[in-house]
This record gives structure tokens, sequence and C-alpha cells, in this order.
């Protein structure tokens, strides 16, 4: 199947002019990523920056920064036509995962390859791919399981769980930046992925932001991380990620970020 693909494509392409052997290249593209000595999918700048507004923001920033196809030779060529081609024949988005010394939280990497390839084939299809994780910690017993209940799964085990919670204020500024750092993360997937329950956003408030001694410690050894960490939900309400929830938290959310505002400043 993969070869009556190439020979199909190779044919139009040189029906449309294209010399052979270069449209035999252009049909044989598979592996596409960043331009060549550069990382990344251009997801976080606009996370960070909330410099977005749509799928189709989401979008674009993947493709620009996705769509060097990579030749036998090992030499990328910028190919956004062909990228976007492969894309909108995408049914499934599959992510693997050989150890389980991290999780799809614990790093901006994972949303942004998954949840970027996610964002830009719904945004050309007009609809969601199949999304999975593939836990090949244990090679001779591999699981694949949606990107949903993959999530779950993390937010019960790490996230709101208090033993690592407690673990993480052992380090001081350090772990309300990993704390701070875990609710981006969870956010930046669900904006990418669609793939957030309400009742998570709802228990992290709680266990991280609402908690008193969770806060206490938050606010005294890195206030700027409980300033983020309220507005980041504040900004999955606001963009309807987070939908179920009371007007009072909200209040809760705005009057812990100004408070948090006011003792940065006064540092």
């Amino acid at each position: 199947p993969l070869a009556d693909r190439v020979q199909q494509e190779q044919r139009q392409l040189e029906a449309e002019g294209i010399e052979p052997e270069i449209a035999k290249q252009r049909a044989s593209y598979r592996v596409f990523g960043s331009k060549p000595g550069a990382y990344g999918a251009g997801m976080q700048g606009l996370i960070e920056a909330q410099n977005w507004q749509s799928d189709e923001d989401l979008a674009r920033a993947y493709l620009n920064w996705s769509s060097y196809a990579y030749d036998a030779t090992g030499k990328g060529h910028s190919a956004p036509e062909a990228f976007k081609s492969r894309l909108k024949q995408l049914q499934i988005v599959l992510h693997n995962q050989d150890n389980r010394e991290h999780d799809l939280l614990d790093s901006d990497d994972y949303y942004q390859f998954q949840g970027g390839m996610t964002a830009a084939v719904r945004s050309l299809t007009g609809k969601n791919p199949e999304v999975y994780f593939g836990d090949n910690s244990q090679p001779s017993n591999p699981r694949v399981r949606k990107l949903t209940e993959e999530i779950a799964r993390v937010y019960r085990s790490r996230v709101i769980n208090p033993k690592w919670i407690k673990g993480v204020m052992r380090h001081g500024y350090k772990g309300a930046f990993e704390m701070a750092a875990t609710v981006d993360y969870l956010f930046a997937y669900d904006a990418t992925a669609n793939c957030v329950a309400d009742h998570m956003y709802e228990g992290v408030a709680k266990a991280y932001v609402f908690d008193p001694q969770v806060q206490e410690f938050i606010q005294a050894k890195n206030p700027w991380a409980l300033r983020d960490m309220s507005e980041r939900l504040l900004e999955a309400h606001q963009r309807g990620l987070w939908q179920n929830v009371d007007s009072q938290t909200i209040d809760d959310l705005k009057a812990i970020a100004n408070q948090s505002e006011g003792v940065i400043e006064e540092i």
C-alpha cells in the first residue's frame, strides 16, 4: 500500500509538470519535523503568552514549525503542502513512551508534538482524530490507551496525589514551579487535544491553590507560581475549556491572583 501510494502521488506530480526525480522524492516524504537545527513544535510561545484565539492559530504555528520533510539522506526540505496532505489523511495520533520516569504533564514536549499535531488535524479536517498513548515501558507487555485515559491516570496518580505534593514542597521555589508547570501542561494539552475533564481543573484548584497549607507554602516560596496557576485556571474558564464552575470559585481565583501580584510587587 505504501509503494502504491507513492507511485500514485508521483504520477500526479509529474502530470503537474514536476520532473520525475523530484516528483518521486516528494511523493516519498513521510518523516517530518522542525527546520534543520531547530527544535520544538511552535506551541510553547503561543500558550505561555496567551497569544492565540482558535484552533487555526495553534495549527498554523505547528505547521510552520513542523513542515520540514526529511529524505533518505537525512536532509530536511521545507514541504508545507506535502505535510498538510499527510495530516488531512490522519485518523489516529499516537505518542509512544518507553519509560515511566516521566509522564505527559512533566514537560511541554508532549503537548507540543502530540497536541500540536492533533490541533492541526482538527483544523484541517474539521474533526478531532483518535488520540492514543502507547505505554512501552515494558516491551514484552505494551499497552495502548486513549489519551483521555492516560491523562486521567496521571491526574490521579501524581497531579493531585498528596504524597507527590508533599514531596515537591520539600524543594521550595523549584517545587512550587513544578506545580505551576503541571497546571500549564494540563491546560495546554486540553487546548490542543481536548482531553481534560472539568473535574480535573476543579481538583487542581482545590489541591494547589485553595488548600491552606499548600497555598501558604507557594505564597512564601514562589508567589509567581501561585499567581500563574490562578491566572491559568481563569484562562481555562475564559476559553471555555473549564465550563462547569461556580462563580464563587472564579471570584476566589481572581482574589488569589491579585493577592499574589501584590506580594510580587512588594518583593
